[in-house]
């Protein structure tokens, strides 16, 4: 069946936005949001400069200004962990064993489904991917630790900050696991099918596959309280941090997200789950029981916005977020989410600014048992 020609110059122009953004992503003109646009969340507008204090619940606009925390850098007179680090063979792992997709391609949205994108070109590919473990100078040999697992890593920004907050007694003193993606992006990706299929399956990954291995090569005990596990992640990264704590909140119930793609991109497409992680805020969470999560989030005003060539009007990533705040309050979540001005996707300058406080507010609240 020939495809007429709006579909056809749809398809066209989208694929040229898509390697614009690819090219140069400030040549996408990404619109930028206005926090007080009718729909977003109410939010308090804080002082150019200032973040949200690490007690405070709800929705909060910064400033232009991101100058970095003094948490953010590195002080020789604290404490420094030791980062471990290794690599992992797609070979040897019995979830993942690489997929790919070819070189200068995407994808075509099924004409009869704007939600469904079709890629005909991924193939089994190896990969290998990093994994950086922080153990910080606090940590007691034998005991089980609290930790945080982090997307996209290795994260050296959140090794230096948690350096600073443990010596501070502002966070408990925590592993961080960094690790590695396993390659490419979005749909029909190694890193596409990891962070943003919507199930267990990556949780599953990191407690079958990663966390023995950290134990072992690190000469650590994790442990095995919920309470004391975090993810954290940006972009896709942030997504799959969700996807983590949402499918397996027996062993997450800590996460923090910066610009969560919080968007129609799971891939391959799935019945159960149509919208992919848009039906976060869509549906599954307004719809669900209320989990024992805690949730920190961030989005930039100049985020992401359709960059790819799906219409399917589930792909800005702006709108995402703030539906995500809407219905964590509805449900009652503890949660904050800081909207920032003058802030691009994950955008780094906010993470130097931020991370510190959103880490203070993730353990706020953590007490660990007295046996494990």
């Amino acid at each position: 069946m020939k495809l007429n020609k709006i579909v056809i110059r749809t398809i066209v122009f989208g694929t040229l936005v898509c390697l614009v953004w690819r090219i140069n992503p400030a040549m996408a003109q990404v619109p930028i949001r206005d926090p007080h646009t009718a729909g977003y969340v109410p939010a308090t507008e804080l002082p150019d400069g200032t973040i949200p204090a690490p007690n405070a619940n709800g929705n909060f606009i910064i400033g232009p200004t991101h100058s970095p925390a003094p948490e953010a850098v590195v002080q020789t007179c604290v404490p420094q962990g030791t980062v471990y680090r290794f690599t992992i063979d797609s070979k040897d792992s019995k979830i993942y064993p690489g997929i790919a997709r070819e070189p200068n391609t995407f994808g075509t949205p099924d004409a009869d489904n704007p939600a469904k994108l079709i890629v005909t070109t991924s193939r089994p590919a190896a990969y290998t991917r990093q994994v950086a473990v922080y153990v910080p100078k606090q940590y007691v040999a034998g005991t089980a630790a609290p930790f945080i697992i982090g997307a996209d890593g290795p994260d050296n920004l959140l090794f230096t900050v948690l350096d600073n907050l443990i010596a501070e007694g502002k966070v408990p003193p925590m592993i961080a696991i960094s690790i590695g993606n396993g390659s490419g992006d979005a749909q029909g990706s190694q890193r596409g099918l990891e962070y943003d299929t919507m199930s267990g399956l990556y949780a599953e990954f990191v407690e079958k596959e990663i966390l023995p291995l950290v134990e072992s090569k690190c000469q650590v005990k994790l442990t095995k309280d919920p309470e004391g596990r975090a993810t954290t992640g940006g972009s896709s990264g942030g997504s799959c941090a969700l996807i983590m704590a949402w499918y397996h909140p027996e062993w997450y119930h800590r996460v923090l997200t910066y610009s969560g793609t919080y968007i129609n991109q799971q891939w391959p497409y799935n019945p159960k789950t149509p919208q992919g992680a848009w039906g976060f805020h869509a549906h599954i969470i307004p719809e669900s029981p209320i989990k024992p999560l805690r949730i920190w989030m961030e989005v930039g005003d100049q985020d992401l916005y359709n960059p790819n060539i799906m219409r399917d009007n589930m792909h800005d990533w702006v709108l995402a977020n703030e539906n995500m705040a809407k219905v964590l309050a509805a449900k009652g979540y503890p949660y904050q989410f800081v909207f920032a001005r003058k802030a691009g996707h994950v955008d780094y300058k906010v993470k130097q600014q931020t991370l510190p406080e959103a880490l203070e507010w993730l353990w706020k609240d953590y007490h660990p048992k007295v046996t494990q």
